[in-house]
């Protein structure tokens, strides 16, 4: 800050300016750094909940977002999403056509086909094959938080990619990293 200062007093020097002008920028740049330090970075951590799926592509968007009310807090931020399982996985997609998750699921089988080629069949012909998309898709997402609400695109959503024949529920870990609405107020649900 005190070489901040310096160089605002150089600066207006130089423009002529006189200790009128020099003091307000000075009382500029201590409100700013005031209010640098006020905002503190917060941390928020919940473990969410999806019941049994069929096998599939699933846009689960809104089932995340009512279950963590906290995020309409947060002023900014990044939101990461992260499975807790190794046959199943998530990704971002298009939220509008009921194809694209049927398309990609398919794509899916097409590229990881089940079969007895495989050495691990501990759970059926579905075991593996599921291990390998997960790995091909990922285990999670980091998406922006912006105005208490993440900053997918129009057309974006939030995929539960359930790999199994009977995957049984899901868990997924939310953690929310940014700063909260200065006046304590939450924003309104986008949903």
């Amino acid at each position: 800050m005190e070489i901040a200062r310096k160089n605002t007093s150089l600066s207006m020097h130089a423009f002529g300016l006189g200790a009128a002008a020099e003091d307000s920028v000075s009382q500029a740049v201590r409100a700013s750094a005031v209010d640098t330090a006020a905002a503190q970075t917060e941390w928020f951590q919940k473990t969410v909940t999806l019941p049994a799926m069929n096998r599939g592509c699933h846009v689960i968007t809104r089932h995340i977002i009512q279950q963590i009310p906290e995020l309409s807090s947060f002023e900014v931020g990044m939101a990461n999403f992260f499975i807790q399982h190794t046959s199943a996985s998530l990704t971002i997609n298009e939220n509008a056509s009921p194809d694209v998750p049927l398309d990609l699921n398919d794509a899916l089988d097409k590229i990881v086909p089940e079969g007895h080629h495989y050495r691990h069949l501990d759970e059926g012909l579905d075991d593996m094959p599921a291990h390998v998309k997960s790995s091909l898709m990922g285990p999670s997402l980091s998406i922006p938080v912006q105005h208490g609400r993440l900053g997918l695109g129009t057309w974006q959503g939030i995929y539960l990619n359930e790999h199994r024949n009977y995957g049984g529920s899901r868990s997924i870990v939310v953690t929310v990293q940014g700063q909260k609405r200065p006046d304590g107020r939450k924003y309104g649900s986008s949903w």
